[in-house]
């Protein structure tokens, strides 16, 4: 797309018709930018112009620029999403091109890219691609293209500085020094604490799940090292954080990204942080929660002053400025998972939950229902056998008293394992930001309260088993075995609940 004096879209774009940007410049269908100009039908930015396997510079992408020829251009590259479409980019393109930059922006791949799989060296293959066709591009000089990355594109806009000599500069907003594993614990963890909850529901459960899923492969690159990539970048780096960042950590990421720069022999780096900013460098009212359509008061102008600098020969050298962003804890490390902890263990684990809790009222409702049968077949019989005496009264007897316990042992283990995973994944899918955990008391939601309790009364209820297994024992030579061999079941489930629920957290403060 394009925006300054008399420019505007591609003539095949529908994006931005009839709206116009500037005082004299309109983006839409009078453009002489794609009636007149090459950037349309035989333009190399065109129809047969492909970035990657999926993601198209032509037909799927627009090219923007200010007046003049020989302009400085910069790609943008989105943040995490599926085929994110290029309009979710519109607003920093106009404001880029305003400032006298040539813009483009393309639609994000949705091939080979998921919320169960991507690639980011794909995704910098993308990038570089869409570098090179705007290198081509009419009015634009190769020499003074770079690259800009939101969110998830910190981290891939990096990476293909680092494998392409053709990008001239690099620009950065809300950008991660820190594995994305980690910057998601601590994100789903500052968005718990935001609203109001701490204890073993954010320092064990959420990061465990995290680490769990990540060893399932239901995590796509976890533990992607940026700090090498960043090492190995060599053109100028302008980071852009907002002070109210919520997904993250912008306190501890700026020192990071400097060191791993300096590291490499690059001191060429400019960090800004923007009061009032969230996540994208968007004005935010209420610290970060929801965000405006407005960029920060100066965002697109530092941006365009910057690049000019870069290009030109005179890009800033370790240069920091603006208030001190706000983040209220640290994030931690989070290791990949041990054998006995890992997903494989822990699927084990809940099968035998589910075969444990739950065959005991299964196998009792089979009962329940041959023993009508029978006893309709047998008018006037009430019960197949009644002991009459001794060991086989006394075995009876104690089934019958604990029988209870043995149904909270059930009950209890089956609504912790489904509610506890339901609850935890329920909290990692509306987690960042602020999360939204339901009613909280003393610093924790009354859901996981319900779950603690629920799990305290499954210990107990597994150890007043024990006589109602050691009774059916008793009772073996009058058709008891198979209820001892039940509640042997039940109760292997409820011991191994045990360390189960304090790895989980369920039985910590």
């Amino acid at each position: 797309m394009q925006a300054g004096g008399g420019a505007g879209v591609k003539r095949g774009s529908d994006v931005g018709r009839g709206s116009e940007v500037g005082d004299d410049s309109q983006v839409g269908r009078d453009s002489q930018v794609g009636r007149d100009s090459q950037v349309g039908r035989d333009s190399q930015v065109g129809r047969d112009s492909q970035v990657g396997r999926d993601s198209q510079v032509g037909r799927d992408s627009q090219v923007g620029r200010g007046a003049g020829v020989g302009r400085a251009g910069v790609v943008l590259v989105h943040g995490a999403g599926t085929g994110t479409p290029r309009e979710k980019l519109l607003g920093e393109a106009v404001a880029f091109a305003q400032q006298g930059l040539v813009v483009l922006i393309y639609d994000k791949r949705s091939e080979g890219y998921s919320r169960y799989q991507r690639s980011y060296a794909q995704l910098a293959e993308d990038a570089v691609g869409a570098v090179g066709a705007l290198r081509k591009e009419p009015g634009v000089d190769p020499a003074k293209v770079g690259i800009w990355g939101l969110s998830e594109g910190g981290w891939v806009a990096p990476l293909a500085a680092s494998k392409s000599k053709d990008i001239a500069f690099v620009v950065v907003v809300g950008a991660n020094a820190l594995q994305p594993l980690r910057q998601q614990t601590w994100a789903v963890a500052a968005g718990l604490r935001k609203a109001g909850v701490g204890g073993s529901l954010v320092d064990q459960a959420e990061p465990k799940l995290y680490r769990v899923i990540a060893d399932g492969g239901m995590f796509p690159e976890p533990y992607f090292d940026p700090e090498p990539v960043l090492g190995a970048v060599r053109q100028p780096v302008l980071g852009i954080w907002g002070v109210n960042d919520l997904l993250t950590p912008p306190r501890e990421t700026p020192p990071l990204f400097a060191a791993a720069l300096k590291e490499g022999g690059n001191r060429h780096y400019t960090f800004r942080f923007f009061a009032g900013a969230d996540h994208a460098a968007h004005v935010t009212p209420d610290g970060g929660v929801t965000r405006l359509p407005e960029l920060a008061p100066g965002y697109a102008e530092l941006v365009g002053s910057w690049v000019e600098k870069a290009t030109s020969g005179r890009a800033p050298v370790a240069e920091v400025s603006g208030p001190a962003p706000v983040q209220a804890d640290d994030s931690v490390g989070v290791p990949p998972t041990e054998w006995w902890e890992s997903a494989f263990v822990q699927l084990m684990v809940a099968v035998l939950f589910l075969v444990g809790f739950g065959g005991y009222p299964v196998v009792a409702a089979i009962r329940r229902v041959r023993g009508r049968g029978t006893r309709n077949s047998r008018p006037g019989t009430t019960s197949r056998h009644m002991p009459s005496h001794g060991a086989e009264a006394r075995g009876a007897e104690a089934v019958g008293v604990w029988l209870g316990a043995a149904r909270v042992v059930s009950t209890g283990g089956l609504g912790v394992l489904v509610g506890g995973f339901a609850y935890l994944f329920y909290l990692m899918s509306t987690g960042g930001k602020i999360a939204v955990p339901g009613p909280v008391l003393m610093g924790r939601p009354v859901i996981w309260v319900v779950l603690q309790l629920l799990a305290v009364a499954t210990v107990v209820a597994t150890v007043l088993t024990v006589p109602a297994w050691r009774g059916a024992g008793a009772a073996g030579r009058t058709g008891r075995t198979g209820e001892r061999v039940r509640l042997g079941l039940l109760l292997t489930a409820g011991v191994l609940f045990v360390p189960w629920a304090f790895y989980w957290g369920l039985l910590l403060p």
